[in-house]
């Protein structure tokens, strides 16, 4: 069989990658070296990497390489780089959080699912670049579909990493909107699991009510494979739970008994999204409408307002002593947050928190008869400029309410991408990915 060119290995999705390394239709090594010239011609202007080792990496995929041709065992990810938020700890690469503070910084050993991942053979390609502290301060990253707007944040340089063609998948985080916002504006698949599937141990807390560890890719399949490879319980991560569901990617690639049904919730942020977003998504939900029933879900106010204030109210107790020790090391932009943070009421925060598992529930209610929740994925594409990383309105509520959500690359508006959000049943993250690669596929017959 011939081995595909250079562009073709750069177009592979790590699940399509994965299968081609362990038949020994290309080499980790190629696909490194692929992935590695990429970065040489668009690392400049994309500015996705916070720190590479192209030696190291080349040595990894070497290694997965002997293995591969002596016949050893193989784990799912064999051979496929990975690339790494730069709030994941690494013991063989740098992790400063986009913060100055810690500068060059090594930890003794790995993040868990970092652990995970090599466990299933995956080679860590590097560290991508988050905004200061995984906040809302913008970092050097640029959108690759177009270079004058944000890539969003705060997993900027991994959405951009996977949309340039720099790697196959990528690690991000959530609190907010880090996940899913990032992979709405660069066009790439991004999934923010149910809140505890993927053990946080490792990497950056801000928030140990709403921090969720997410994934990039280039299909639904690569969302599943990526989360599989680490769903395992941690006893360092007080929400980490044991997962003893089907596999995911197994699933995932599953015919639904039925054609799903989809709840189109425009919740109360629907007011803030623009024109050009409003417009795209009632068209793609009139194109869909034999599936779709338009629904309200009441608490879902209360709910942005209540993530908001968790928020605030961790950030602020995590980041509160940077405030003290190294103030000047700090942007205007996040010391004017944690100020706000330390000057949040106590007793709001402590009814934000204990409002969490009734939202839950109200909104379970609601969706009963419903395969999934479909939903904007950001107000609209992405902002030109860079003051911004755009709002996380349309994605905070979910992560509050610990809901696994996804965004499709299906849309887009005024030249840019536009991402379709499915939300699912807490701990129903297989059933959300079947419903999500059903959908691609349909959207993709229909085109």
């Amino acid at each position: 069989m011939s081995r595909p060119q250079i562009s073709d290995l750069t177009a592979l999705d790590a699940a399509g990658a994965a299968q081609a390394i362990r038949n020994g239709e290309i080499t980790s090594e190629a696909l490194v070296r692929a992935c590695l010239d990429r970065i040489a011609e668009r690392e400049d202007e994309v500015q996705a990497w916070a720190h590479l080792d192209p030696e190291a990496a080349l040595a990894q995929a070497r290694d997965m390489d002997t293995v591969q041709r002596s016949g050893g065992a193989m784990g799912p990810l064999h051979g496929v780089p990975i690339g790494i938020k730069d709030i994941f700890d690494t013991a063989d690469l740098p992790t400063e959080y986009g913060c100055p503070i810690f500068d060059a910084w090594r930890p003794k050993k790995d993040a868990a699912c970092v652990t995970l991942l090599r466990a299933c053979g995956a080679v860590i390609l590097g560290k991508t670049v988050t905004t200061e502290l995984a906040l809302l301060t913008p970092a050097r990253t640029r959108n690759p579909r177009n270079l004058k707007h944000t890539p969003g944040g705060s997993s900027a340089g991994s959405a951009a990493a996977v949309a340039a063609g720099m790697v196959p998948a990528a690690l991000g985080s959530q609190t907010a909107g880090s996940v899913i916002r990032p992979a709405s504006f660069c066009g790439v698949y991004g999934f923010k699991p149910t809140l505890g599937l993927i053990p946080r141990a490792g990497v950056l807390m801000q928030s140990h009510t709403l921090d969720t560890v997410g994934v990039y890719g280039r299909s639904v399949d690569d969302l599943a494979l990526l989360a599989d490879c680490m769903t395992a319980p941690e006893r360092d991560d007080a929400v980490s739970y044991r997962y003893e569901g089907p596999r995911l990617l197994e699933t995932a690639r599953q015919t639904p008994a039925q054609e799903p049904r989809f709840a189109f919730v425009r919740t109360p942020a629907w007011g803030e999204a623009d024109a050009a977003m409003q417009a795209a998504f009632e068209g793609f939900v009139g194109s869909i409408d034999a599936w779709v029933k338009e629904i309200e879900i009441g608490v879902l106010a209360n709910v942005i307002e209540w993530q908001r204030i968790v928020q605030l109210a961790e950030n602020a107790y995590y980041y509160g002593r940077l405030m003290r020790d190294a103030p000047d090391m700090l942007s205007d932009g996040l010391k004017a947050r944690l100020e706000a943070g330390l000057e949040a009421d106590v007793q709001t925060y402590i009814q934000a928190l204990a409002s969490r598992e009734g939202a839950t529930r109200e909104v379970a209610r609601a969706v009963t008869d419903y395969d999934a929740i479909l939903t904007p994925a950001a107000t609209g594409p992405a902002p030109e400029g860079f003051e911004t990383t755009g709002s996380p309105v349309f994605n905070g509520l979910w992560t509050y309410l610990g809901m696994p959500a996804v965004s499709l690359p299906l849309l887009e508006a005024d030249g840019l991408p536009l991402g379709v959000q499915l939300v699912g049943a807490r701990r129903g993250d297989a059933g959300l990915l079947r419903t999500a690669r059903w959908l691609a596929g349909e959207v993709a017959g229909k085109g």
